[in-house]
């Protein structure tokens, strides 16, 4: 009789600090294994305190809770599978990343982590301890090694394992999502499997955690590499895979769920949307409220804010002033229409005149210029979040990644707001996504199918509308050449000299890195938003407020 073993894969989405409603989800994959004739349940790095929990992890009365947690679903779950589960371990002063092994109603081993990732978004080494390269523990019919995450992308742990007597690798994972991840992810554990020959499970979380969407894409692999088992991107799910032993003795998984990826475009937007969601959701906020001015930032946030909400927890609020066109005035309210979403009309003509007359002894003698402009905005996000406040509605805010790399927002006025779903989406890929969001739609949307954008607001000129006939391209070089500038000097941080180098005029790209560091202050205090790049403006990049730094090679 050929010795079989399943395993269930449950690629769920935790919240950071529900220790309850996350060993309620625990169980009940652990369940659904039990009813599958698993002998093996395997959930994600860290899930019972949810990733990345930061530095509360590091709290004693949280990380023993977590603990304490897992050993009661060590005996609520002892007649049936074994339970795999991520979690904090306190030994001895010392605190680990671990991965619990439960198993006949105790904890039976424990695999702890050995490699601390400290970049990008990751704050490990200050967290947690290192722990020792350990052996692999025993299910029964086979013996398993848990690398954990940071693990699997080195050599070492992965062979230690093997060399030790692992016959199967299973990775718990917390990796979050950047344009192209799954690529370099998926080619890092087929190099693991070919140098250790043994089969792989790779489970990942899924959800949004504040500025990080965690995107699953789970997967098996068989030795040499070959994939086995694909699950979908951006969606819980548990599934069950079957192991069989070969006749030479080795264990290969049968051929399972293989779900074929969409494009970057689309895995960029359900990321937005899965972020926005679960960042209310797990805030407890139920509804959102954003200016809706008839450019194209605001009815992109507006649509990614139906499809995530639905329209009837969106309300969408037009502000204009004397120097509104009536092109966005007809714009803003036919976005509204299409979406279906609540629209109000509040003009800031009379608050604007009261604080103008308020201001004019102390600014009498004096010219008007970008002052008075930015009166407009800040007025603008005072009503904002008066509405947000009275209707206990989260405020969206609007900007663009070009915008928001050089300042070209006005803080405590359109930069208001507690959660920026476009915040890491250049200007350009803002009108390709919108124009993306035209052309598809998928059951994971609540807004309608077809053109909810206007295309006259994707063709129209971008103006911040702060007086007469004002472009972005008087303040700004055209975005073609700006994203292209700011990619070079954020995402690659690239110098003034290969900017050059590659074309670009040396007085445009220093004006850009001058705005870039000067602009540094307003991100500080600027809402989280979806990490779609490894350089998004948050934990990616740390630059200093106060700073002299130049480059002028």
């Amino acid at each position: 009789m050929t010795d079989t073993f399943r395993m269930s894969i449950a690629q769920l989405n935790p919240t950071v600090g529900d220790i309850e409603g996350n060993a309620a989800k625990a169980v009940a994959a652990w369940k659904q294994a039990k009813e599958a004739g698993s002998e093996m349940v395997a959930l994600p790095e860290m899930f019972i305190a949810g990733y990345s929990a930061q530095d509360l992890v590091m709290k004693p009365a949280f990380h023993r809770a977590c603990m304490a947690r897992i050993e009661q679903l060590a005996q609520d779950c002892a007649d049936g599978p074994i339970l795999a589960i991520g979690g904090p371990y306190a030994e001895e002063g010392r605190l680990y990343n671990a991965y619990f092994i439960c198993k006949n109603g105790v904890v039976a081993a424990r695999q702890l982590k050995h490699f601390l990732p400290n970049y990008n978004v990751f704050d490990e080494v200050r967290q947690f301890n290192r722990g020792a390269i350990q052996g692999p523990y025993d299910v029964g019919q086979l013996r398993i090694g848990s690398p954990i995450c940071e693990d699997a992308w080195y050599p070492d742990v992965a062979e230690a394992m093997v060399e030790s007597g692992a016959e199967m690798l299973v990775v718990p994972n917390g990796s979050p999502y950047y344009r192209g991840k799954f690529d370099r992810r998926l080619s890092t554990m087929v190099a693991r499997v070919i140098e250790n020959d043994v089969p792989m499970v790779y489970v990942n979380t899924i959800g949004g955690q504040d500025d990080q969407a965690f995107d699953g894409g789970s997967f098996v692999l068989n030795r040499g590499g070959k994939l086995a088992v694909q699950l979908p991107l951006f969606v819980e799910t548990i599934a069950h895979v079957d192991f069989e032993r070969t006749e030479d003795g080795d264990w290969e998984a049968l051929p399972g769920n293989m779900i074929t990826f969409p494009t970057e475009w689309e895995q960029d937007y359900h990321a937005m949307v899965l972020t926005l969601r679960d960042y209310l959701r797990k805030t407890g906020f139920k509804k959102v409220l954003l200016g809706l001015s008839g450019g194209i930032d605001s009815a992109l946030v507006a649509t990614i804010a139906v499809d995530a909400l639905g329209a009837e927890n969106v309300r969408c609020v037009m502000l204009p002033s004397e120097y509104t066109s009536q092109g966005s005035l007809d714009d803003a309210e036919d976005i509204a229409k299409r979406l279906g979403v609540h629209y109000d009309f509040v003009p800031i003509s009379e608050g604007r005149d009261a604080i103008t007359n308020t201001l004019a002894p102390i600014f009498e003698g004096t010219k008007p210029d970008i002052t008075e402009e930015n009166i407009q905005s800040r007025l603008r996000g005072l009503l904002l979040m008066a509405m947000s406040n009275k209707f206990g509605e989260m405020l969206l805010t609007t900007g663009n990644k070009s915008e928001v790399a050089v300042g070209y927002a006005t803080i405590y006025g359109d930069m208001n707001g507690g959660y920026n779903p476009i915040k890491d989406l250049y200007k350009t890929r803002v009108f390709e996504t919108c124009r993306w969001r035209n052309a598809n739609h998928r059951d994971w949307m609540n807004g309608p199918e077809g053109e909810v954008i206007p295309v006259s607001i994707i063709e129209k000129p971008p103006s911040a509308e702060l007086r007469p006939d004002q472009k972005d391209e008087d303040s700004l070089p055209p975005y073609e050449i700006l994203d292209a500038i700011l990619e070079l000097l954020v995402d690659r941080e690239a110098s003034v000299a290969e900017c050059v180098a590659l074309g670009f005029e040396r007085e445009t790209v220093k004006r850009v890195e001058h705005l870039l560091y000067i602009s540094e202050y307003k991100r500080f205090q600027s809402a989280p938003g979806t990490r779609l790049t490894k350089r998004a403006f948050w934990l990616d990049r740390r630059y200093p407020i106060a700073n002299r730094f130049r480059d002028n090679s």
